[in-house]
């Protein structure tokens, strides 16, 4: 439709909006959540916070225009709402950028929080901003560190030497997930392995309880969330099996999850990499010594996950050593593989080739032999192909065969009546294996959290006593911060040279500092009181708002973040210091922000710019695009949207408030009765639809809204009637979650104050009835007539109705009717023979 001009007075400017705004809401501040005498009930929202590495970008428009959904919402449906923010400002970005540009870290983190945190309060998210935090910062780590102390007393934090990931360049240890297709994930190198001594925090004491309490989590959080973090727990059960090994005093243990294939074992493997590899190569000749030790440093330059991989070819090197098969007495060769792993079970492996792929992959390498023990079928009971011809491991239950006394036996009687018989001949027992290990915490770096450990010679590892916390970190001025292979703060000699707290002797400081995920798997206790000297959270505040109720963030942190944050807990509720153990009751993951199908970089040439768009369409139009490209799981493809069309949408709704013609407190009962009914349904469904995170189905009810009230306007009641007021007000309250700063605008034009803070309209139940919906009329799946029909209309009465209907005679004609679905009060459809 074609709408008059307007003048400049009355036309639609986000710029001069946001101007007006932004000033009056810094002097408000409507969503301080610590106000005194304050009785809602509390809702805790937290989005992940960000790292401080320049400006915000697309990923954080999107993050936080979803987080304050949640939270605007239930702060009008009268919820005391808690949504704080900070930064997550240690780490190697920061380092590395100080070591390119030469200067502190500490100033560069500092600069870019001073940015972000700029463009976040024009970006007009309904932070608390009295409860700020920033990781880098003392007052912050001081309570890492504590924690760090009452981890260690409880034997939760211990140092031990052990084969760790290690990037050439960076010089610090990587755990596996920072490791993508053998290299670092930030700089790009080739990752090696290295045996140092360092520090980790004993997950693996809670493996049972944070796999079983993900079950407490079903349908809050993500399943593909809770399957990542199942598979990485990774629980099995079955069997430690002790093999003799000819030379050799001690036995080898290997796990085993089907004991009862025993039998079917033809060689056994060792990880290339393990001190068991190492020992056992000893014994062979000058060739294969050399052999072995050019494999383990070609092994070095792999990950984990990428070492079991099913896809990655087989290679190995034999040790000219054997083991002895409990069960039978015959005689494996002994192989180094890159395929096991050595901090997996026990580092070494039976191999039954004949039932596991990789085991199957691995002997027709090396053209070792395959037996078969397990009799497995397809589903019309024939018997599979020998896997030794077919090249495909028969992985399915079976009953055994080839396998003495266990033959003729199914899966479970077998595996319970070997394990029986290796616990009887003292040469195994039942086990329980994970592939969780502990946290390594160690970074050879300078900018994070110092480990408040003194190294004595008279009194071993000593925690620095709390009334000495925080060990800050020394300056870096003076300090060579390139990566050496060790911590730049071995280099700080003053501040390494200390006296035990104990014995009173010379002592050095540790000079490692902690992963940041240490700093991430607390904060959200933090916040509760950021400015709390004598602990790291006041328990009280912990009661009344924590655990948090909605937490959103990407899945790039689905495994590590999220199990680390779920250990914490665990850990601090059992010091005592709260009552809950699962940190975020709901998650929601959104997804990424694309351009032309690809994630945007400058190499690309794809690179989108947050300021820039927010210059060019406001920030109202940004978030609402956001909001409005999908469900918030599903990736937004940039060049797809159109926030010049959220713009275009935005000054058509802020244009109702400016022609509203009545007063405010009208009674809407004598306005439009149609409007009224659009109003109320679009108020009613609005909330179901935010609860179950579909925000773009809101903002297109909204846009409809906002068309019928127009329409209602310019044809029908005008623009007086108590009705279009009713509807104008409620287009405000909806817009106030996604384009605030529209909303206000709209509200103050209508004769309100803080559209934030208003009440969710309540529902005016009478409006929602319809007098009749239309019933759809289908033959053969085919649409051939429709009824008016009333809504509670019962199933027989619409199955008559439909039958007499001329299109349905008409389209059955002499055919006979096999069914007729009814679906009650919108469908039915004949199916005719």
């Amino acid at each position: 439709m074609t709408e008059t001009p307007e003048t400049d007075a009355a036309r639609y400017d986000f710029r001069t909006i946001e101007d007006r705004w932004l000033p009056v809401w810094e002097e408000r501040q409507p969503f301080r959540s610590g106000k005194e005498g304050d009785s809602r009930p509390t809702k805790y929202v937290l989005d992940m916070f960000p790292y401080p590495s320049g400006d915000l970008h697309m990923g954080h428009a999107e993050a936080y225009a979803l987080g304050d959904v949640i939270a605007r919402h239930w702060v009008q449906k009268g919820f005391n709402v808690l949504h704080p923010i900070g930064w997550d400002s240690f780490g190697l970005p920061a380092e590395n950028a100080a070591i390119k540009r030469g200067v502190d870290p500490a100033g560069w983190t500092e600069d870019n929080i001073a940015q972000q945190l700029s463009s976040m309060k024009r970006y007009a998210c309904s932070f608390d901003w009295d409860r700020v935090l920033m990781t880098h910062r003392p007052d912050y780590y001081h309570w890492n560190q504590w924690i760090f102390t009452r981890l260690f007393e409880r034997g939760l934090a211990y140092r031990k030497p052990s084969q760790v990931n290690w990037c050439p360049f960076d010089q610090t240890v990587l755990a596996n997930e920072q490791v993508v297709d053998g290299r670092c994930e930030r700089c790009d190198t080739l990752v090696t392995k290295k045996k140092l001594t360092q520090w980790y925090f004993k997950v693996t004491d809670y493996a049972d309880e944070l796999l079983d309490d993900l079950e407490t989590l079903r349908g809050a959080w993500p399943d593909k969330v809770l399957a990542m973090q199942r598979n990485w727990i990774g629980r099995s059960r079955g069997a430690d099996v002790e093999f003799a090994i000819e030379g050799r005093d001690e036995p080898i243990a290997i796990y085993t999850t089907r004991p009862d294939t025993l039998h079917g074992a033809t060689f056994m493997v060792v990880a290339a990499d393990s001190d068991l590899a190492a020992e056992l190569a000893e014994g062979a000749d000058d060739a294969t010594r050399a052999e072995f030790a050019a494999y383990v440093e070609s092994v070095k330059t792999a990950s984990d996950i990428d070492r079991l991989a099913t896809d990655r070819p087989k290679t190995g090197v034999f040790l000219q050593r054997y083991g002895i098969n409990p069960v039978n007495g015959e005689r494996l060769p002994i192989w180094a593989s890159d395929y096991v792993l050595a901090d997996y079970g026990h580092g070494a492996i039976m191999a039954v080739p004949a039932h596991d792929q990789r085991d199957l992959d691995f002997a027709r390498a090396m053209d070792l032999p395959v037996r078969v023990v397990l009799d497995c079928r397809d589903d019309a009971g024939e018997p599979l192909a020998d896997p030794a011809e077919s090249g495909v491991a028969t992985t399915g239950d079976g009953v055994l065969i080839n396998s003495g006394s266990l033959d003729g036996l199914a899966k479970a009687e077998a595996i319970a009546a070997i394990t029986a018989e290796l616990d009887a001949a003292g040469s195994g027992h039942a086990s329980v294996n994970y592939r969780l290990r502990d946290w390594l915490i160690s970074r050879q770096r300078y900018w994070g959290t110092p480990i408040p450990i003194i190294h004595c010679d008279a009194c071993g590892e000593v925690p620095v006593p709390d009334d000495q916390l925080p060990v800050t970190l020394p300056p870096a001025e003076g300090l060579d911060l390139k990566p050496k292979g060790q911590s730049p703060l071995a280099a700080a000699t003053d501040w390494v040279t200390t006296t035990c707290p104990r014995c009173g002797g010379a002592a050095l400081r540790d000079t490692d500092t902690m992963d940041t995920f240490v700093d991430s798997s607390w904060y959200f206790l933090r916040y509760l009181s950021v400015g709390k000297t004598d602990g790291p959270f006041d328990v009280e505040e912990a009661k009344r708002w924590a655990p948090v109720d909605q937490y959103v963030g990407g899945v790039t942190h689905a495994i590590l973040h999220l199990l680390y944050a779920r250990f914490f807990t665990k850990a601090l509720r059992d010091m005592g210091m709260i009552d809950f153990g699962e940190p975020f009751s709901a998650l929601l993951n959104q997804g990424m922000v694309l351009m032309d199908g690809s994630a945007m970089s400058k190499s690309r040439g794809n690179l989108v710019r947050l300021s820039e768009q927010l210059d060019e369409y406001g920030v109202d139009a940004v978030r609402l695009t956001m909001a409005f490209a999908g469900p918030p799981e599903d990736d937004i493809d940039w060049a797809d949207v159109s926030p010049a069309g959220s713009a275009k949408f935005l000054a058509r709704a802020w244009r109702l408030a400016r022609d509203v013609d009545s007063a405010p407190g009208t009674d809407p009962a004598t306005g439009d009765v149609a409007l009224r009914a659009v109003t109320h349904r679009t108020l009613h469904e609005a909330q179901e639809l935010i609860e179950s995170f579909r925000f773009n189905v809101v903002v297109a009810r909204t846009m409809e809204l906002v068309n019928a009230t127009r329409k209602a306007i310019d044809s029908g009641a005008g623009a007086a009637d108590p009705a279009v007021r009713e509807a104008a007000e409620a287009v405000a309250i909806l817009l106030s979650l996604f384009a605030p700063y529209c909303a206000e605008d709209m509200w103050s034009m209508l004769g309100h104050e803080d559209v934030a803070l208003a009440t969710y309209p309540a529902v005016d139940e009478s409006l929602l009835v319809e007098e009749t919906v239309t019933c759809i009329v289908q033959v053969m799946g085919k649409v051939r007539d429709r009824l008016e029909v009333p809504p509670g209309i019962g199933q027989d009465e619409l199955r008559e109705l439909a039958l007499a209907t001329e299109g349905a005679r008409r389209a059955i004609g002499d055919s006979a009717i096999r069914t007729v679905i009814v679906k009650a009060p919108r469908l039915v459809n004949v199916v005719t023979a």
